[in-house]
This record gives structure tokens, C-alpha cells and sequence, in this order.
């Protein structure tokens, strides 16, 4: 079978049987025009997965998301920017329920079938009499996909979306996330959709791999989300027979869930706060795939690294010392790292490229993607993550985000 092809033009209503909308009820305050209120939903039931924040703080959307999907399937979902809608108590969880309602309403479905997700402001309710205006205002349709991309923004600079194709099906998806990025499953929501027929427990071990080896490796400031949350919609629109862990489908399957995630992911990192490039880490050698995580989010978050590629500075230094504060083992004899494609070190020392070609990996430094590759020459483990500069533009923008 010919593999998943990714087409970045496409969005969470590529896949058949999916509808969307969105419209601007002036929740965000940064922007009059901007949407802001937005529904996604299948016409078919669905089976559903979904992972979310593992911070101990949470939003009242993930409580309430929690409480359904424990309950039964879903069909739709609710979203707002602009007030996440966390830190509010019983009356943020009543107020997420109540909006749950008028969608529901909306859409002629059950309430308990409407998820909700909220991004934005800690610390403030919702605003429900814009919502339910928005709600009112709103019309699906089977081309809404792009304007649910740009409704689910907040600091994102535009939207990030694509879809793959796989054997007769489609899987579609969108996220956003800028700056308070760095998931444990920031703030970072993801929405995928397939028109496939897939059994639920394998939708939700597929979607659970995809976002351990993809969303939870990217990170943009080292700061988490109570907001955090993936959820995956499977409508089966397209027929077939129901895909599960034995079907001849399941392994293409998952590397099209895979693949996607990876793809939105590092969209995330190239639209962090302020960025100008993307920091792309590759650890191998590691004694395992969870020693190999380790190291990237180490190094994903090490702002002396992120403020040398902002800079340009072939300072392999920062990801020696940044290696060697992570909990896990290695012999300094055994490292060695590559960066722009250059190996800077090995065998406990500086190579003769690190002292002879700085000039040009700082050349290289100033393309779209940093590529920093380490081998702990430990085991088989690996992973690879995304990250992005440091600049002052980061600083400024959650210097004035709430003012």
C-alpha cells in the first residue's frame, strides 16, 4: 500500500462526514475581526480518543471532557480563545456544561455528545452572553475547516493544519500553540478527524503513541498548560470494515496518526513566540527510547542553547553542559554532536571541524531549521523533538499578553 501522503493544505473537515464553523464573538480583546468561537462536529457518531494536560492544575474543560468521554462517545466539539476558562472553580465547570448545552442545541444532539475546549486567560469566566451569541451566529459547513484553525488561535501567528491521505480514507487535523508550550500528555490544543471506522481502544493506543513521540516533544518556553488537550474523532463516513490492532490497515494507520502529529508539531515550534527558527534534536544511542526523550526536552529547553542558535553562535558548549544535566546515564567518551551536520565533539573532546569551521556552521545557524544530532552511544533507544530561539520579541509579548 502506497504510504500516507501529507497535504498541508488540509484541515479537520478533509475527512468526509465532518462539518465546521467559527465566527468573531469579541472574546479576544487583541483584534476586532479575529474568530474566536468555533464548532466542530460529525454528522455519523463517532469513536473518540483524546489525552490531555497532566498538570495537576486543569481546566474545567478537561474535567468536563474527562466526565463525558468516561460516560460514552462524542460527536462535536465546542471551542473559544481568548479566556481559558481555568482557575474558576464550580462555576467555570457549570458555564463549560452550559455552553455544551447551546451547541448541542445548535447541532440537534444530545449535550452529552459536545466536548468543550477553552484557551486563553487563566483566571477569568467565560463570557457566556457573547458565546451564546456566537453560538446563534455560527453556520457549519463542510469547507468551515480553515476558519476553525484561525478561531482556535490565540498568540499563533497563523494557523497550523493538515490532512493525510491513507488507503480509501482521510485523517485531518489542526492545532494551535505558541508560547506556554511545553505539553506533558501548552497552552496547545490539537483536533484530529478520520472518516475511517476504527475500534476505540486502538484509537486511543495509537493516539497516545502518536502524541508521546510528537506534541510531547515540543516545547517552546519549558511552561505547561492546564489547557492541554488532543482529541482524535473517528466518524467512519467512508465505510469499511472497523479498523483495530489485527487489521491490515492498523500499521498504516498509525503512521498516518503518527505522521500528522509530528507535522503539527513541529509547525508549533516554528510559531513559538517570537521565534526565528526551529530547533530540531535528534538523540540516538540512547539506552532507551524514554532515556532519548529525556535529552530532547532537556535540550529543546535549555535557554543558554535557545539564545546561541537565536544568535547564531556554533557555541556546542550549551548542548554538552545541557546533556550532561539530565538524570540519564552516558560516558562523556562515548557522546558525540553533530550540529548543522558538523560533529563538534567526540571521544571527550572538540573535533578539528569544531575549531576550523565555525565560521560556517554559524552560517548555517541562520537557516529555518537548527539541526543538533547526539549519539550517548548507550543502547538503541532514540527520539526526535522540536524547539525554537529565544528572542526579545518572546519576552515582549508575555510582558504585555494580559495587559
Amino acid at each position: 500500500m502506497t504510504a500516507p501522503a501529507l497535504d498541508p493544505a488540509g484541515n479537520v473537515t478533509s475527512a468526509r462526514g465532518f462539518r465546521a464553523g467559527a465566527v468573531y464573538a469579541g472574546i479576544k480583546t487583541y483584534g476586532e475581526g479575529k474568530l474566536d468561537v468555533a464548532i466542530l462536529a460529525s454528522d455519523p457518531p463517532c469513536t473518540v480518543a483524546a489525552t490531555y494536560t497532566r498538570a495537576r492544575l486543569h481546566s474545567a474543560s478537561v474535567d468536563i471532557n474527562r466526565a463525558k468521554l468516561a460516560f460514552g462517545p462524542a460527536r462535536a466539539v465546542f471551542v473559544n480563545a481568548g479566556v481559558a476558562n481555568s482557575s474558576t472553580g464550580g462555576r467555570g465547570v457549570a458555564d463549560g456544561h452550559r455552553v455544551t448545552e447551546w451547541t448541542a442545541a445548535k447541532l440537534g444532539i444530545p449535550a452529552g455528545e459536545v466536548l468543550i475546549c477553552s484557551t486563553g486567560v487563566i483566571g477569568h469566566f467565560l463570557p457566556l452572553d457573547r458565546i451564546h451569541d456566537g453560538i446563534g451566529r455560527l453556520d457549519l459547513t463542510v469547507g468551515g475547516g480553515d476558519a476553525f484553525a484561525r478561531a482556535i488561535m490565540t498568540t499563533d501567528t497563523r494557523p497550523k493544519h493538515a490532512a493525510i491521505r491513507f488507503g480509501p480514507y482521510v485523517l485531518g487535523g489542526c492545532c494551535k500553540g505558541s508560547g506556554m508550550i511545553h505539553p506533558d500528555m501548552a497552552t496547545m490544543l490539537a483536533f484530529l478527524t478520520t472518516d475511517a471506522p476504527v475500534e476505540q481502544g486502538f484509537l486511543q493506543s495509537t493516539l497516545s503513541a502518536a502524541v508521546d513521540r510528537s506534541f510531547n516533544l515540543v516545547s517552546v518556553d519549558g511552561d505547561t498548560s492546564p489547557s492541554d488537550t488532543v482529541l482524535l474523532f473517528a466518524n467512519g463516513a467512508a465505510g469499511g470494515e472497523t479498523i483495530d490492532a489485527a487489521s491490515p490497515l492498523a500499521a498504516t494507520f498509525q503512521e498516518a496518526v503518527g505522521g500528522l502529529c509530528r507535522y503539527l508539531a513541529r509547525e508549533i515550534a516554528r510559531d513559538g513566540e517570537g521565534a526565528t527558527r526551529v530547533i530540531e534534536v535528534t538523540v540516538t544511542g540512547a539506552a532507551s527510547d524514554e532515556d532519548a526523550r529525556a535529552v530532547v526536552r532537556t535540550l529543546t529547553t535549555s535557554y543558554l542553547l535557545k539564545s546561541a542558535v537565536h544568535g547564531a553562535d556554533p557555541n556546542w558548549g550549551r548542548i554538552v553542559a545541557a546533556v550532561g544535566r539530565t538524570s540519564v546515564p552516558y560516558d562523556e567518551d562515548e557522546v558525540a554532536v553533530d550540529l548543522c551536520g558538523v560533529r563538534v565533539f567526540e571521544e571527550g573532546r572538540p573535533t578539528a571541524d569544531a575549531l576550523e569551521r565555525a565560521a560556517d556552521i554559524s552560517n548555517a545557524m541562520h537557516a529555518d531549521t537548527v539541526p543538533i544530532a547526539v549519539s550517548l552511544g548507550r543502547g538503541p533507544g532514540a527520539a526526535t523533538g522540536w524547539g525554537c530561539d529565544l528572542s526579545a520579541d518572546y519576552v515582549t509579548i508575555n510582558a504585555d499578553y494580559h495587559t
